[in-house]
């Protein structure tokens, strides 16, 4: 299974780390598949560290500020699989603290600012393909669509 992110600059193809983090990987799918994420904006960019998004309160229209939203439930982190290392194009989930994820995630620019994101961020999965397109992403560019192929 894997996933293509369909953004205004181009898509990325994502593998996903389903041994090591099955919950997670199930959620983001369902989620993904449902529609959630479609036209949905990365709110929080910082250059060489993260690209954010998921939040539906980024979505044009919506009333409340990015950043602060997500699918009306939490779920716990998953951190004693393998793979649980932020470099280049890893895809963990954002929180507001341990176990307070849901729709929120991020895509990682580097390896240089993320040492401290390991064991406290669930990665679930990789960018394999577009990885140019991260450093392309600017605050406010969008999520148009993410496709998974089982």
């Amino acid at each position: 299974m894997y996933a293509v992110i369909k953004t205004n600059k181009g898509e990325m193809k994502v593998e996903f780390f389903e041994k090591d983090a099955p919950n997670t990987v199930e959620n983001f799918t369902k989620l993904a598949k449902d529609g959630f994420y479609n036209n949905l904006k990365w709110h929080r960019v910082i250059p060489d560290f993260v690209i954010q998004g998921g939040c539906p309160n980024s979505k044009d229209g919506a009333d409340g500020i990015p950043g602060t939203g997500g699918p009306g439930y939490q779920i716990d982190c998953e951190l004693d699989g393998d793979n649980q290392y932020h470099d280049r194009g890893v895809l963990s989930m954002a929180h507001a603290g341990r176990n307070t994820g849901g729709s929120q995630f991020f895509v990682c620019h580097s390896r240089n600012n993320t040492a401290h994101l390991d064991g406290n961020h669930t990665v679930f999965g990789k960018v394999v393909e577009g990885l140019d397109v991260i450093d392309d992403i600017r605050q406010g560019d969008s999520i148009d669509t993410i496709e998974v192929v089982d």
